[in-house]
């Protein structure tokens, strides 16, 4: 599941940092088996106590799944990453970003009822506080393609 932390990273340009490394190690490159946090052990990283792969636990739990809907470790990732900021900024159409999203977390466009359903959220042109809930809507969209089916078992 060390992957999964590092996926994460990677999707939303945010770094970690574990303790004895620098930041942006990837989970992957910790050595020492006494270094570790929350995530990664609730997603059953081993202890490397013993050389037994049965240390780790691959089976889903009620824990895993509370953490990735309710824990800071997506909210954090979020509320750091400057992707969305960034593309409104540049006056990106909201298309365009939902697109780079999409591509950036499953390596593919979103379908037309994706994006549809996606369409269906966004402020009219009226709204007076359009920017402000564009942005709302497109940081919903990225937590919701984290914490996908598709972007867990793909990365």
């Amino acid at each position: 599941m060390t992957r999964a932390t590092d996926s994460d990273s990677e999707v939303t340009d945010t770094k970690e940092k574990f303790r004895g490394l620098p930041l942006g190690a990837r989970a992957v490159e910790i050595a020492d088996g006494n270094t570790s946090d929350y995530f990664l052990r609730t997603f059953g990283r081993a202890s490397r106590e013993t050389v037994c792969s049965c240390e780790v636990k691959m089976e889903p739990n009620l824990s895993q799944a509370l953490h990735l809907l309710n824990g800071n470790t997506v909210q954090k990732k979020l509320g750091e990453t400057p992707i969305i900021g960034e593309a409104l900024k540049t006056k990106k159409p909201p298309q365009e970003i939902v697109e780079d999203l999409y591509i950036r977390c499953f390596g593919r466009k979103p379908t037309e009822e994706e994006w549809s359903s996606v369409r269906a959220q966004l402020p009219g042109d009226d709204d007076k506080k359009k920017a402000e809930d564009t942005k709302k809507v497109l940081d919903d969209v990225f937590w919701a393609l984290l914490n996908s089916e598709e972007f867990m078992f793909n990365h």
